[in-house]
């Protein structure tokens, strides 16, 4: 019984200890996804006015041709950047995001080549033999725009050098403190549906448009930053979506090691009522015993 009550106790000591992680963690993520979540409100704007903007540019001077906005006849080979965290203990944020790349490289039924940011990323697509080479970590939680321009840099060259014939970019989009979703968007080239709309858009408008400097100068400036600032943007959210999801994580962690300890709490005193009750019995019957044998003596 005394062996039991203390591996109780000990474990009780463990699960504390364990819990005073858990809310560090949980504390240590609520600070940080107000500051994540305002570098994404800030960037937002930005990122979705410049992907108008190229698309507008390269709706109205459809016959220029770049390289970084042709149409492949066919697609034999896919870049996927996929954007996930460096460190785990953050629910199911990670497996969402890989899971939902995958699906994707599954259903496309082309060769893939991987643009990978994030620990969990690379470890997940090397152990599945998948190509890591392109491959950067160390950020997750705080990216910056060089970051970003690396990523997007070498996305842009194996588009143009004929290496992919398209790029998709798989990030977790941050909603609300309490809602964050996995989002696939196809970065290049920019898609027919795009163009079709702005086409649309711009003949209700009757818009016309003269360039200057060339068109094609323009397009030289506008699509490296369009792609730099899609990338960082997709760092950004996914970021706040990381510190929101472990700060949940570690929520529910914390409630649960609560739980555990008043169940094992109560166990211990429950154990620590029968050793006492054991006690007191062994005393009384003792006493008992004293008691007949002095009342079966010599009178």
């Amino acid at each position: 019984m005394a062996q039991q009550l203390r591996d109780v106790k000990r474990r009780i000591g463990s699960v504390e200890s364990t819990q005073k992680i858990t809310r560090a963690m949980e504390l240590i993520s609520s600070s940080r996804i107000i500051k994540a979540q305002q570098r994404v409100e800030a960037a937002r704007p930005y990122a979705e006015t410049m992907r108008r903007l190229l698309v507008s540019v390269a709706t109205n001077a459809s016959n220029v041709e770049h390289p970084l906005l042709q149409q492949r006849d066919e697609v034999n080979k896919v870049g996927h950047i996929v954007v996930s965290s460096d460190r785990g203990l953050a629910g199911a944020y990670n497996s969402n995001v890989i899971r939902t790349a995958e699906r994707d490289m599954q259903a496309e039924g082309a060769d893939v080549r991987l643009f990978l940011t994030g620990k969990k990323a690379v470890s997940y697509f090397r152990f599945r033999g998948y190509d890591t080479d392109e491959s950067w970590t160390g950020f997750s939680d705080k990216p910056g725009i060089e970051d970003a321009r690396n990523v997007a840099s070498a996305a842009a060259k194996a588009f143009s050098d004929g290496e992919v014939d398209q790029v998709k970019l798989t990030y977790t989009r941050f909603e609300s403190s309490a809602v964050q979703r996995p989002h696939l968007t196809q970065v290049l080239p920019l898609t027919e549906e795009e163009l079709e709309a702005a086409e649309e858009d711009d003949a209700g408008k009757g818009a016309q448009y003269e360039f200057e400097p060339s068109p094609e100068e323009i397009l030289d400036y506008l699509l490296p930053r369009y792609l730099e600032s899609t990338v960082y943007q997709a760092l950004l959210e996914a970021a706040a979506s990381e510190h929101a999801a472990r700060r949940r994580a570690m929520k529910a962690a914390s409630d649960n090691a609560e739980e555990l300890i008043e169940d094992l709490t109560r166990d211990y005193n429950q154990a620590r009522q029968a050793e006492i009750t054991t006690e007191i019995m062994e005393v009384v019957g003792g006493a008992e015993a004293l008691a007949g044998n002095a009342s079966d003596g010599p009178s």
